[in-house]
């Protein structure tokens, strides 16, 4: 059973310690898809690397400016480039002369789903990382892993000395993730998922919310969440055809409806994977407005 934790109280503009090679800052940013905020990592001791520098918020900023005149800056690293995470990246870039480290985001699709957060347009890594690349600094050493699905531009972070992964927007203790059309994808989202539990880590920092400790068990039911979605989906169309509004009213009666579209765009994503696997049909190319059938 899907269990999330929401036992977390960040102290703003407070750089806090949590292992030996890992401090965090809290940007001042809470709303419904950031829970309390956008957690940036310090990785390592006097030479150290930044993950999701955050969002372009003056007084976050700030704090990592004043933090950053007593250490030296070799990377800036970004899960992804969605508006709470990278934005900040660009004038830290300037103070530090850090250059940034992403997967490509040329191939991304050129439409934002305005139901999560935005993404953002303007980032341009200096550097391209590709699934499995190795990054080393002072006493650190960090492996791109690459978790397409939130986006398809997702990246997660290893930390090898402590076994610590970075997990950005995949994997949140506080929620499940938005898989958001048109450059989400829930097939890829779901074989990401699949692909930490070959992994060693041992926890889990997400970039929102509390660290994730004994992981492989969330991972497992995050994925079973995902299959009772879609269990849910098939019954619902088990009594006939359905618009996704008419499912998300049948599914999605629990929660507010301010968060609605989001879970509009999490069915779609869905939808669009049943219909690959040949377990739901549509006419054309499945959309938001469709009518969804199941397959004969």
């Amino acid at each position: 059973m899907l269990k999330f934790n929401k036992k977390f109280s960040p102290h703003y503009g407070e750089i806090t310690k949590i292992s030996p090679l890992i401090r965090r800052l809290v940007a001042p940013n809470p709303s419904p898809f950031t829970f309390h905020g956008t957690g940036t990592y310090i990785i390592g001791k006097n030479q150290i690397a930044l993950i999701d520098p955050g969002p372009a918020i003056a007084s976050h900023i700030q704090a990592l400016e004043k933090f950053l005149e007593t250490v030296a800056v070799s990377h800036i690293l970004i899960t992804h480039n969605h508006v709470d995470h990278s934005p900040a990246a660009r004038p830290l870039k300037r103070v530090t002369g850090a250059e940034i480290y992403a997967f490509d985001v040329s191939g991304q699709a050129d439409i934002d789903n305005h139901a999560e957060e935005g993404r953002d347009r303007d980032f341009k890594p200096d550097h391209i990382l590709k699934d499995g690349d190795i990054i080393d600094g002072d006493g650190w050493t960090i492996e791109a892993v690459h978790t397409p699905g939130h986006l398809s531009n997702h990246l997660c972070f290893a930390l090898l000395e402590e076994k610590a992964l970075f997990s950005g927007d995949h994997v949140m203790g506080w929620s499940t993730s938005v898989v958001s059309q048109p450059d989400g994808d829930m097939k890829d989202y779901l074989a990401s998922l699949e692909k930490l539990l070959s992994r060693d880590d041992k926890i889990y920092y997400p970039t929102h919310g509390a660290p994730i400790e004994n992981p492989k068990p969330y991972v497992r039911a995050l994925i079973a969440h995902r299959h009772q979605r879609e269990s849910q989906i098939l019954e619902v169309l088990s009594a006939g055809p359905a618009t996704i509004d008419r499912m998300v009213d049948i599914i999605y009666s629990d929660i507010p409806a301010y968060l609605h579209p989001a879970a509009a765009s999490s069915l779609l994503s869905h939808l669009i994977h049943m219909v690959g696997n040949h377990q739901v049909t549509c006419q054309g190319n499945p959309g938001q407005n469709s009518v969804f059938a199941l397959s004969d």
